[in-house]
């Protein structure tokens, strides 16, 4: 057994304590670059809302606007950085064939979360927003605080980077041999239901909002299963010529200690 596997609880919590000191000083880092450009990360998230000025209702709230942006920036741009050093944690706890992949995971869970982040700025909010702000008349002005519209949007930016998370989290459990390919393609239909009833969940209530997300989704499912029949494939291939991941585990761990 490894040093690090036998580390005692009180060197966990250190370790613990050095990962997310690392990730808060990552981000209170580049929180103290990006306040130098808060002016143009409003600007850039006003985006969506074009022609629509926002207002603040306090003497203080235009200010902690700009704070609240740099700082919800810092947190997405930071973001490899975090699942890297949750990957370090981590890494003591695994075998040597997860310790490969995990690597790939950390890149591919941040380019999945920066496509689903894109996917909501570009196309969601402008429409989801001009649906709102459509039910304005004579009578009834929008006047939107700035704070509350930076929560709003943002709150909606980190549902779809998450939401885009799907196919890692797929396979990662058809990877684990907690779920098949069998099992997916037999839920499929409740899948496309759920998909319909999560995006009117967290979608403002129109429906071509709706169906931007839920066609992701449906998509994102599809490719899941696709990916999950390879890899269950593979490791019955594998499981058929008597291979053992965990021979190879000890032959890799032999050849780092010669």
């Amino acid at each position: 057994m490894s040093d690090e596997v036998s580390m005692p609880l009180t060197g966990h919590l250190t370790e613990l304590r050095y990962r997310i000191l690392i990730i808060l000083g990552t981000i209170f880092g580049i929180f103290l670059v990006a306040y130098f450009f808060s002016a143009e990360l409003l600007t850039l998230i006003q985006r969506p809302i074009a022609g629509q000025n926002l207002i603040f209702l306090s003497p203080t709230e235009a200010f902690f606007a700009h704070l609240k942006v740099s700082i919800y920036a810092a947190i997405f741009i930071g973001l490899p950085v975090s699942l890297l050093h949750i990957w370090k944690f981590c890494a003591p706890g695994l075998i040597s064939r997860e310790k490969k992949y995990a690597i790939v995971f950390v890149v591919c869970s941040s380019l999945l979360f920066m496509i689903g982040a894109l996917f909501c700025y570009f196309l969601i909010l402008p429409y989801g927003l001009s649906f709102l702000m459509g039910f304005a008349t004579e009578t009834i002005q929008a006047q939107i605080a700035i704070g509350f519209y930076i929560s709003f949007v943002f709150k909606l930016i980190l549902v779809f980077g998450i939401v885009f998370e799907v196919p890692l989290v797929i396979i990662i459990l058809v990877q684990a041999g907690i779920v098949t390919p069998t099992t997916l393609t037999s839920n499929r239909s409740y899948i496309y239901v759920g998909s319909f009833v999560l995006s009117a969940a967290l979608t403002p209530p129109d429906v071509i909002t709706q169906i931007l997300m839920a066609f992701p989704l449906i998509i994102l499912f599809e490719i899941s299963i696709a990916a999950s029949k390879v890899i269950f494939r593979r490791k019955k291939e594998k499981a058929e010529k008597g291979y053992d991941w965990d021979d190879d585990d000890e032959d890799e761990e032999e050849e780092e200690e010669d």
